[in-house]
């Protein structure tokens, strides 16, 4: 059968297919340790209450018809009091538009700028930016990053490519590394963009910035999320934010995302959308502003939030550098932000007790699964080379029993390795 030529090449996540396979496993009665899915397990980390309430109290008023095609006005409101509150960002509710999530906004701000034949560029590992790139017939330019720099792209990875670019792509905190961008990486960044755009004539599209900060509520010790247009305001013409309540209240599944940025974009955006119908459900919008309208459940949510998360992500790395004391070949790189852990397993080469020489990360992988019952995902998954090492370790599925547990069992399969 004959089907379009997108469709025909498109791939699906790597990260789901990876999931799927595990949890077959599961099925099968398997006891594994499944840390692959940047999600949550409610029963860890449920959905506020008071949230929850909001939501049935919407259903049973009968909020079940069309949301407005820009998100619900008190949504919308509310979005903006938090961000002026909590992040410092001003934005006026007729430059916020709501959808059913990141994923509907980051597909808009790509088709709202993003024309066949642009040239995109985003740094590797990051998530679904080759997809995106795909669904829009636009040309990649990629650049890997390393551990040196933290995992996080710099602005002299983008000057040999600026001139010629119509979109940069960026994550803080980075999914998949757990790492943030440190004021000056940003503010050269930035200070990047501005200088190219000033030499660019009228009637020639911009660079435009697409900063993805679903994740900036989750910093952890002294950490700070910057952004860019309060690093430098002039970025507010060329700046869209993804953002939304799915990664620091629990809600991936809730489905209420929103993008920040000039009103004539999103103006552009809503209108793609409308045709999508990629609406976040409007009982879901009515009792999310009504959540966020009180700051103070808000603030007191994300304490215990992060001090949940923070926990898991200190024990795996706390952990994994007592296996890298005993001789190893492990490492992690220090949790920053987000649900993340980034973690190395360097057994290229390795020989297991049967003889096989374990010659992939795909080997690699396959036998953390088998012999220590741990389930995470390569970095390849992300857009990096099929030989590194590295690994993402999610944490919003597991236990804090699991921790020892995991390192444990990654201890006794690693002894069995020559």
């Amino acid at each position: 059968m004959q089907v379009s030529k997108l469709a025909e090449h498109i791939i699906g996540s790597e990260i789901i297919k990876l999931a799927a396979e595990v949890n077959e496993k599961i099925k099968q009665g398997e006891k594994i340790f499944n840390l692959t899915i940047g999600d949550f397990d409610p029963k860890e980390f449920p959905i506020p209450d008071e949230l929850k309430s909001y939501i049935i109290n919407e259903y049973t008023n009968n909020q079940t018809n069309y949301p407005a095609a820009d998100g619900m006005p008190e949504l919308r409101q509310a979005v903006s009091n938090l961000l002026k509150q909590r992040a410092g960002l001003d934005y006026k509710p007729e430059e916020i538009l709501i959808a059913g999530g990141a994923r509907p906004i980051i597909y808009s701000i790509f088709r709202a700028l993003v024309d066949e034949g642009d040239f995109v560029f985003f740094a590797t590992p990051s998530w679904n930016n080759n997809h995106y790139t795909y669904l829009n017939n636009a040309k990649a330019v990629v650049v890997e990053t390393t551990s040196s720099q933290n995992f996080m792209p710099s602005a002299e990875d983008l000057k040999p490519h600026i001139s010629k670019l119509s979109l940069i792509t960026l994550c803080s905190p980075q999914n998949p590394t757990g790492t943030v961008f440190t004021k000056k990486g940003l503010e050269d960044i930035c200070d990047l963009i501005l200088e190219e755009n000033k030499k660019r004539p009228a009637g020639v599209k911009p660079v435009y910035l697409m900063y993805d900060q679903i994740y900036w509520a989750l910093t952890y010790g002294e950490i700070v999320h910057y952004d860019p247009v309060s690093l430098r305001p002039e970025m507010r013409a060329f700046t869209i934010f993804v953002d939304g309540i799915s990664k620091s209240l629990s809600a991936t599944g809730v489905r209420v995302g929103w993008s920040m940025g000039p009103k004539f974009i999103i103006d552009k955006m809503k209108a793609i959308l409308t045709h999508v119908g990629a609406w976040a459900p409007k009982a879901e919008q009515l009792a999310t502003a009504n959540y966020l309208s009180q700051l103070d459940l808000y603030d007191a949510f994300l304490v215990k939030q992060k001090e949940k998360l923070h926990l898991r992500l200190l024990g795996f790395y706390k952990g994994f550098l007592q296996l890298k004391k005993e001789g190893f070949m492990v490492d992690a790189v220090s949790p920053q932000a987000a649900i993340y852990l980034t973690v190395q397993f360097a057994l290229q080469g390795k020989k297991t007790a049967e003889g096989k020489i374990l010659e992939s990360t795909k080997e690699v992988t396959k036998y953390l699964l088998d012999e220590a019952k741990l389930a995470i995902v390569p970095f390849y998954a992300f857009g990096a080379a099929e030989s590194s090492s590295w690994y993402r370790l999610s944490v919003g599925t597991c236990k804090p029993d699991d921790v020892q547990h995991i390192v444990h069992n990654l201890r006794e399969a690693l002894k069995k390795l020559s």
